[in-house]
């Protein structure tokens, strides 16, 4: 399996975030992916630096203002007279106009950002647009003829929706690769999620279409970030309607459970006769994980890519979560080799 990784990930450093009441270093930080390469460098996978994509591809599935902001919105930092990370202070919440994007620096981060978890730092824009042409270049791949490839993106991206970023999210790097696919080729395809928190910028960006069909695995947004969205009842609207499916499950849940919930999200994913796959590949339904609470073990990650297999899909693997950095990549490569075992 071809893999696409960019070293540019580790300019995306140095920030804090606010994590229940505390301003901490952020658990999303570049060992991660560190650790990841490390052991599909092991596994003996053919590691690439991803290919050069416009700036332009990226408006296939956000916003151009939004873009821009990202791009330079640490740039307008420092010219305001600040230094250092960036985290918004005031957002448009319920009764607040949102048909407006301030002028200030300020007001335009908390007008895009969802959260206060998410730092912008000077190399984060570099960072996202390497992780997203990962992305683009594993689905390309894909698009012309390999079985599977895998993007280990950071920083991730199954938060970040139409024009909005939060969750370590920057650029949605799932939703660009179902794109691309789209693009080339592949006329129905099916993005699953196995992420421990809720994709909702997945779900944002395909809400209304047809063509992409959105399914994710979380933890309940009853206790679980991101709170607001990842229900059940949420099904898609207009020509979407059906098309998002939502497999929340609570805190504690273990393989017992996990197992059959997987299996119903692949027949959901049967039914609907895809022509290839992206996988969101979050590992932080791991037992260890820091900020998750699910309790899968490492022996449990080969078995979902046996799983996966058994759909018979063209499929990319879009590196999301997991912060249990001693064994992210024990069980990145788990997943990604049970998958090659059955192929």
């Amino acid at each position: 399996m071809k893999v696409a990784h960019s070293a540019l990930h580790a300019r995306h450093d140095g920030g804090k975030e606010l994590h229940r009441g505390e301003l901490v270093p952020c658990f999303e930080m570049p060992v991660r992916a560190d650790y990841i390469l490390k052991a599909v460098e092991r596994a003996g996978f053919n590691v690439s630096e991803p290919r050069p994509f416009a700036l332009e591809s990226l408006l296939r599935v956000h916003d151009a203002h939004f873009v821009e902001f990202l791009r330079t919105a640490h740039e307008e930092w420092r010219a305001a007279g600040k230094e250092g990370f960036m985290l918004p202070s005031g957002f448009p919440a319920r009764s607040l106009r949102r048909d407006h994007i301030p002028s200030g620096i300020n007001g335009k981060m908390g007008y895009y950002a969802f959260d206060a978890s998410t730092p912008i730092v000077e190399g984060t824009w570099e960072a996202a647009f390497a992780a997203a042409q990962c992305a683009l270049t594993a689905a390309a791949w894909v698009a012309e003829g390999d079985k599977s490839a895998y993007a280990l993106c950071r920083p991730p991206g199954h938060h970040a929706g139409y024009a909005l970023y939060g969750g370590y999210c920057f650029l949605n790097n799932a939703a660009l690769a179902a794109q691309y696919l789209r693009d080339h080729g592949f006329a129905r395809v099916a993005v699953l999620d196995v992420d421990y928190h809720h994709g909702n910028g997945t779900q944002d960006i395909f809400w209304e279409r047809s063509d992409v069909l959105f399914v994710s695995i979380h933890g309940s947004p009853e206790t679980e970030y991101p709170y607001f969205l990842g229900y059940a009842d949420e099904r898609g609207e207009g020509a979407g309607e059906g098309y998002t499916r939502n497999f929340p499950l609570p805190r504690g849940t273990t393989w017992k459970e996990y197992g059959p919930t997987l299996s119903a999200a692949m027949d959901v994913i049967g039914g609907f006769s895809p022509d290839a796959l992206v996988v969101s590949l979050g590992v932080d339904t791991y037992e260890g994980d820091p900020i998750s609470s699910f309790k899968l073990a490492t022996s449990h990650y080969p078995l979902i890519g046996q799983r996966l297999a058994e759909l018979k899909l063209p499929t990319v693997f879009v590196q999301e979560g997991g912060y249990a950095v001693d064994d992210i990549g024990t069980n990145v490569a788990g997943v990604l080799e049970g998958f090659l075992s059955r192929r």
